[in-house]
């Protein structure tokens, strides 16, 4: 079958192909899924740098959250079941193996490559927002990087939990087109922000979710309100921020870290609630996963293009 396989870990992807390889055999408690798309997130990059937290031994095929039909099935699952699964590796292939505990049927009229695109990014937005910042109604929820994949999730879902929202983006022409189709309560430059957010909240926000870090933190210390959560999702900008403690000590604010698979990993029970609820809420419609582009198998390197050079809104998908 062909995949993308990661050979040798570098900032240019050199070390990446398209490759033969042999399919992957299915091993009890797992099924064998045609990959019809899988979706492109940040730590993909990342892991073909060796730059994120899971380091796979090479070579690997990348790719963490894919939809597709089912060819061998276990347990509920049969040969042609459309499902969604992630994967943390592998989904760029044209088959894949995933554990049949963690697959979930495609909801009934939503195509493959919008089921491929909610899994890893709502479920952030999730365990961020209820898990960990437990976010009320009403409250003000400042989301940076509102153009990505999971700043945008992030956006849609806070208002789905009746959350006040302002947005922020380094790209004006996208901020405008997440104003039309999200309508946050506001948006922002993802520069100079500070003051405008502390005006429009009347003291700061009660929630900051930071996929961005470095200059984005810093003067988001300053934009919170006393008693908020500073929820740390990822650092796009390639900067790792610091905070004096003084700041939280003063301002009584917290600064959360957020994993949600690790999460999931850490309390099973928690974690299989956390998808239940997002599948729940994509089936009744609730949730607005944006696909910015697909792209063919063939085409990954303009797929992960697009994603280090941040030109999207929503989702990248490829094809296998």
């Amino acid at each position: 079958m062909k995949a993308l396989v990661v050979s040798a870990l570098s900032d240019d992807l050199s070390g990446c192909v398209l490759d033969d390889i042999p399919e992957p055999v299915r091993r009890e408690g797992e099924l064998l899924v045609r990959v019809r798309a899988a979706s492109l997130n940040y730590p993909d990059l990342l892991m073909t740098r060796g730059a994120y937290q899971l380091k796979p031994a090479l070579p690997f095929v990348p790719g963490m959250e894919m939809a597709g039909e089912v060819i061998e099935g276990d347990g509920d699952f049969v040969a042609g079941d459309r499902v969604v699964c992630g994967t943390r590796i592998g989904s760029f292939a044209e088959l894949v193996t995933c554990k049949a505990n963690a697959a979930r049927r495609v909801p009934a009229g939503m195509d493959h490559a919008t089921a491929a695109s909610i899994g890893t990014a709502y479920l952030t937005a999730y365990v961020a927002l209820v898990r960990l910042a437990r976010v009320q109604a009403g409250e003000w929820v400042l989301v940076h990087g509102a153009t990505g994949g999971v700043g945008l999730a992030t956006a849609d879902l806070a208002k789905v939990l009746g959350a006040k929202v302002i947005a922020t983006s380094r790209s004006a022409e996208k901020l405008a087109i997440v104003a039309r189709d999200y309508a946050p309560e506001a948006t922002l430059a993802a520069t100079g922000f500070r003051e405008a957010a502390k005006d429009i909240t009347s003291g700061g926000a009660d929630v900051i979710v930071d996929p961005v870090g470095g200059d984005v933190f810093d003067e988001s210390v300053r934009a919170i309100r006393f008693g908020g959560r500073l929820l740390v999702v990822g650092f796009t900008s390639g900067r790792i921020a610091t905070v004096p403690t003084n700041l939280p000590l003063i301002k009584g604010f917290s600064v959360i870290g957020v994993r949600a698979g690790e999460y999931g990993r850490r309390f099973p029970a928690l974690g299989a609630e956390n998808l239940d609820a997002i599948w729940a809420m994509a089936a009744a419609g609730k949730l607005r996963p944006r696909v910015h582009k697909k792209y063919e198998l063939a085409d990954w390197r303009a797929a992960f293009a697009a994603m280090a050079a941040s030109d999207l809104i929503g989702k990248l998908v490829i094809e296998p």
